[in-house]
């Protein structure tokens, strides 16, 4: 016998599949390592697609407070470079947002790309040595770092150098700190 009226069906809020989401996992793709890499990618993109539009946002608002040079705005924030979205002014608001569109997607990109890259080496790297720790985390930061150098326009040797041994460090400091906090 079917119950057509609903009366016996689970009803969950929102805020419960949130909590429940790090239990369960919203992707089930047949294999424990596609289903870290396909969840870290979407989280990691949405942190990076939310922080490209906040950024945005906060340097257009500076700049209709201060006029078009970069006003109040510390050089450290800017970084030389006086918008990270330079086409963004465009000749009209479609121009504009298609540009906003197209780098936020960009940028979604590259930040997913990395979570899922460093979390696939994470978990790898376990089930090959059989130990989860800092060496681990050491070298899936490395590679991680150099893949997301590679990434940017004008990499150089240097840069992706440097960007390995700063993933490399991030990531063993987070591993080693994260029984302490």
């Amino acid at each position: 016998m079917s119950n057509t009226s609903g009366k016996n069906l689970e009803t969950r809020t929102l805020l419960d599949e949130f909590r429940n989401f790090d239990k369960e996992g919203f992707l089930d793709l047949g294999h424990p390592l596609l289903n870290r890499i396909a969840e870290s990618f979407v989280k990691a993109a949405g942190i990076g697609a939310v922080q490209a539009v906040a950024r945005e946002a906060y340097f257009v608002t500076v700049e209709a407070g201060a006029g078009l040079d970069s006003g109040g705005v510390p050089p450290e924030i800017t970084g030389g470079k006086k918008r990270r979205f330079p086409d963004l002014r465009g000749e009209t608001s479609s121009t504009s947002l298609e540009t906003l569109v197209k780098n936020t997607g960009k940028e979604s990109l590259q930040w997913g790309l990395a979570a899922g890259m460093y979390s696939g080496l994470t978990y790898g790297l376990k089930e090959a040595r059989g130990t989860h720790d800092w060496k681990n985390s050491a070298m899936a930061g490395a590679i991680t770092g150099a893949a997301l150098a590679l990434t940017s326009d004008d990499s150089s040797h240097e840069q992706i150098i440097q960007s390995a041994i700063t993933g490399a460090a991030i990531s063993t400091t987070a591993n080693l700190l994260k029984g302490i906090f």
